[in-house]
């Protein structure tokens, strides 16, 4: 079906100018290496703000074919320059620690929020052909009466961080709608694989267990274990991703970008522990942090960007896990 989609549309990307924002993180690096392999131009600007996970080492296999910029989205002067002649923006770049919000919120107003406005403002002024492609979060849902959440359900996030997502979300469709700009909002999930962060355990679950089974930790599986999520290979979303920029209809809608087949905390720990080789898993009690933010189980439907599209996930939790324990045996240096 990948090749089939790409073989309909020609090289969509070929030539074309591509700005990543929070481009050196994980995602933004992901769908650098996959752009620069399809010809673009690709052009990734980062704040590199300490603990979010921008890496140098994330790009190492591109790192002569690719622009880098060192700024931040806020920066008004700085969006304005380098939105002129993109074709695409991927909008990477925000604040991705819920935990942090409970405490300091001001960070997720200001990155996720204002951030968001700066950047098409400065698409408004200066380039509204582009199309941006927002990369946003199911916490934007909250909590859902109906498994799996549909883009109909009704959002009810938990959160600061999860309401300044949503928030922005809502700021592209302002722009789209009174502007004419082209925009994509996607819902992404549980995201784990190669290039994401491994320094601390405040985001990116799947990676941290990933770590602690590597380094022949335990892994705390709270609870029962038995709570549900769609957790998604890296190399999958980056293909959701792209085909969802290249589709005309898109403009405008928003898109669930998950898994069809959940698993469970419980399988995601047994399963990191085979295929590393090595660690173990124990049942522990939720800390009451994290009780207050648990929504329970929760995966998305995947329905309307497969049909859209024809998209669909091609990597088992096993084998994306294998490659995952793969990649950072290989360059736990890079990361740790």
């Amino acid at each position: 079906m990948t090749t089939d989609f790409w073989q309909a549309r020609g090289n969509p990307f070929q030539g074309k100018n591509i700005l990543i924002l929070g481009g050196l993180g994980f995602l933004g690096s992901s769908l650098a290496i996959r752009l620069v392999g399809m010809g673009a131009r690709v052009l990734l600007a980062d704040a590199m703000i300490e603990e979010y996970g921008g890496n140098l080492f994330n790009i190492d296999p591109i790192k002569n074919d690719v622009q880098v910029n060192y700024c931040d989205i806020r920066d008004e002067h700085a969006m304005g320059q380098l939105v002129r002649g993109q074709h695409y923006v991927f909008h990477s770049a925000a604040q991705v620690c819920h935990l942090k919000s409970l405490s300091d919120p001001f960070p997720d107003i200001d990155i996720n929020i204002r951030g968001t406005a700066v950047i098409m403002e400065a698409l408004r002024q200066h380039n509204p052909e582009a199309k941006v492609i927002k990369l946003g979060s199911r916490g934007q849902y909250g909590s859902v009466l109906k498994l799996p959440a549909g883009e109909e359900a009704k959002p009810e996030p938990k959160g600061i961080y999860e309401i300044s997502l949503l928030a922005a979300e809502h700021i592209i469709g302002s722009y789209c709608r009174n502007h004419g700009i082209q925009g994509v909002l996607t819902r992404l999930t549980n995201i784990y694989g190669p290039r994401a962060q491994m320094r601390h355990n405040r985001f990116g679950v799947a990676n941290w267990f990933v770590r602690l089974a590597i380094e022949d930790r335990t892994i705390p599986v709270f609870g029962d274990g038995l709570i549900k999520r769609d957790f998604l290979y890296i190399d999958d979303c980056v293909e959701a991703l792209l085909r969802l920029a290249v589709l005309p209809d898109a403009c405008g809608q928003v898109f669930n970008v998950g898994h069809d087949q959940p698993s469970n905390f419980l399988e995601l720990a047994t399963t990191i522990v085979a295929v590393a080789g090595k660690g173990r898993y124990e049942h522990t009690p939720f800390s009451p942090e994290r009780k207050a933010q648990e929504p329970g189980d929760f995966y998305t439907d995947i329905t309307k960007i497969h049909q859209a599209t024809g998209w669909r996930p091609e990597t088992s939790l096993a084998d994306g896990l294998r490659r995952t324990a793969d990649f950072y045996r290989m360059f736990r240096e890079r990361y740790w």
